[in-house]
């Protein structure tokens, strides 16, 4: 198997698979590929191993079915493009304390068979918390080797035992299995309502590595928010305008 991840800031990842080989992905993830990919659906891959491996990959942020790529008779290519502005790199799992890992929900992109997909965190951080939809962390875990996309400009750190990092909860994008994790809120009540940067911190508490990405889904969505608001309020003044004119021309 050999891998290309080409282009900056919106990467694609192209696999080349020869005869015999597979990959599998979320359902619906596929950019292209050539025709000797063979693809085949099903909740069992990725961990899935009955209702209860399905429902653990649905509730940590994955999809119900995932699909596998094979290449058969000739070696073949399929690729998965970016879905936000920022990177795609390889991970190699094993099951050993270190070489697992636990990423936000939308973190997997695809993997080689061996390696299982469920839930790592889950917590409710309040309606107005990432639409609503609580906080999820994805767990990867067994044994291949795994893509994963966070978005913007990934920044890592190496934390020592006992080094301690308060971060947005949006921006963690990836730790180690070895990193210590919880949600703590912000201290003081002014903090909690003037600062402006929510009231809840994730409490990353090493040793391990940990990958954190410039750009949430959620800060993305709420910048675009604003002027989705304002282009509607003009769109309906301007219709309104253009309604009174007309209007006036036929009376």
């Amino acid at each position: 198997m050999d891998e290309k991840i080409i282009g900056t800031t919106m990467p694609v990842l192209e696999l080349t698979l020869n005869p015999g080989e597979a990959i599998f992905a979320e359902s619906g993830e596929l950019s292209w590929m050539t025709a000797s990919i063979q693809m085949t659906t099903s909740t069992q891959y990725g961990g899935g191993g009955g209702l209860g491996g399905v429902f653990k990959r649905a509730v940590g942020g994955g999809s119900l079915f995932m699909t596998e790529y094979s290449a058969q008779g000739a070696p073949g290519m399929v690729a998965f493009a970016a879905r936000l502005p920022g990177q795609i790199f390889p991970l190699d799992v094993k099951p050993e304390p270190g070489m697992q890992f636990l990423g936000h929900r939308h973190a997997f992109v695809a993997g080689t068979h061996g390696v299982q997909i469920s839930v790592g965190f889950q917590q409710s951080l309040g309606a107005g918390a990432f639409g609503g939809d609580g906080f999820r962390l994805q767990k990867i875990a067994g044994q291949g080797r795994v893509w994963c996309e966070l978005s913007g400009e990934v920044v890592i750190y190496d934390l020592r035992p006992g080094e301690e990092m308060k971060v947005h909860p949006g921006h963690v994008g990836l730790f180690q299995d070895t990193v210590q994790f919880n949600i703590t809120t912000v201290k003081g009540i002014k903090n909690k309502i003037f600062g402006g940067d929510g009231i809840f911190l994730a409490q990353l508490i090493g040793p391990g590595r940990v990958w954190l990405q410039s750009l949430p889904l959620a800060r993305l969505a709420h910048a675009l928010g604003e002027y989705s608001v304002v282009r509607g309020a003009e769109a309906g003044a301007a219709g309104g305008v253009v309604g009174g004119l007309l209007r006036n021309m036929g009376g």
